[in-house]
This record gives structure tokens, sequence and C-alpha cells, in this order.
């Protein structure tokens, strides 16, 4: 549970560190938000790329890494049900990578699918 743990952070923090990047003008914009803005994101996908990379991923990670015992941060949820919640949520991202018309944000489906993975080791105890 905790290598799960451990792995599913790891990953998190991969996509937060794309998305930082996203937010900082790099041109992989190909490779994110359906692929449909190639080089340079628009400035609200920039912005949106940012709260992703600094809240919404390392938020989730630490929330795997609390469910799993390895943090205890009370106010966090832990219980299996946040867990299950966030492989159905990494399921619907990796079907949405693969069905990406844009090949570079298929790469993502990959990573999406390892998450799920970690997460529901999580849940089920593993």
């Amino acid at each position: 549970m905790q290598l799960a743990a451990v792995a599913a952070a790891v990953l998190l923090g991969v996509i937060a560190l794309f998305q930082a990047s996203l937010s900082f003008g790099a041109p992989l914009g190909a490779a994110a938000w359906g692929g449909q803005h190639p080089g340079v994101l628009p400035r609200r996908f920039r912005v949106a790329s940012g709260i992703a990379a600094v809240v919404i991923y390392p938020v989730i990670a630490a929330i795997v890494l609390n469910a799993a015992g390895i943090i205890d941060v009370e106010w966090l949820p832990s219980g299996t049900g946040i867990m299950w919640l966030f492989v159905g949520l990494f399921t619907l991202g990796t079907i949405a990578n693969l069905a990406s018309s844009s090949q570079p944000e298929r790469v993502w489906a990959p990573v999406s699918a390892a998450i799920a993975i970690c997460c529901a080791a999580i849940a089920a105890g593993l």
C-alpha cells in the first residue's frame, strides 16, 4: 500500500511539473487540455495549469499519502471512499487521454492508468 502511494505521488508530481511548465509558457499545448492549442497555451489555460500544478495535484498527492498512512494530516480525507473516487476519476482521465485526437496527449493515458491502479491498491489495502 505504501509503495503504491509513493508511486502515485511521484506520478502526480510529474503531472504537476508538466502543468507548471505549461503555466510558464512551455510550448507543449498539444499534450494538454485536449491538444487543441499546440505551442504555448492561451492565458486562461496557463492560469488553469498553474492552479493544477500548485493546488490540485499536490492536494491529491497529499490525500493519497494520507490514505496510505505515510503522512498524518487530520483535515485531509483518508478513507477508502476517496481512493475509490480517485480510481474512477483517473480511469476517466485514462479514457479521455486515449480518446484524444492529439497524439502527444495520449502519452498521459498510461500515467493516469497507473495512478488509478495505485489508488485501487490503496483502497483495497494492498
